[in-house]
């Protein structure tokens, strides 16, 4: 797994606002951290394209490399680590811009910005 990867996620069956199920998820966590640590830090992905209400949000359009069938939205804000296990198959890769304006998004959140 390497960062901007898009693959499918399973985040089980949450309660409350976070998402939950069987969804494409970006991984924002490096290959090496990946190799020594059981869990993997993932930003969530939904086609709900009026979660970009929210800050902390991403429109990921849909295209060849990414592998998404629709745009869709990188919920920034719902960033997770989740055991390696409930990472499957490569779906494809963000553009290294989607990439840069998720990590902004994150410092906008934590107040890095």
């Amino acid at each position: 797994m390497t960062i901007g990867e898009v693959r499918w996620i399973d985040l089980g069956h949450k309660g409350g606002h976070e998402q939950k199920g069987r969804r494409p998820g970006i991984i924002t966590q490096t290959q090496e951290a990946s190799a020594r640590i059981p869990t993997v830090l993932v930003v969530p992905l939904t086609s709900q394209l009026d979660a970009l209400r929210f800050p902390g949000t991403v429109l990921v359009e849909s295209d060849t490399e990414n592998g998404l069938r629709r745009a869709s939205v990188a919920l920034v804000f719902q960033l997770t680590a989740i055991d390696q296990h409930y990472v499957s198959n490569r779906i494809g890769i963000v553009s290294r811009t989607v990439l840069e304006e998720i990590f902004s998004a994150l410092d906008e959140l934590t107040g890095r910005s």
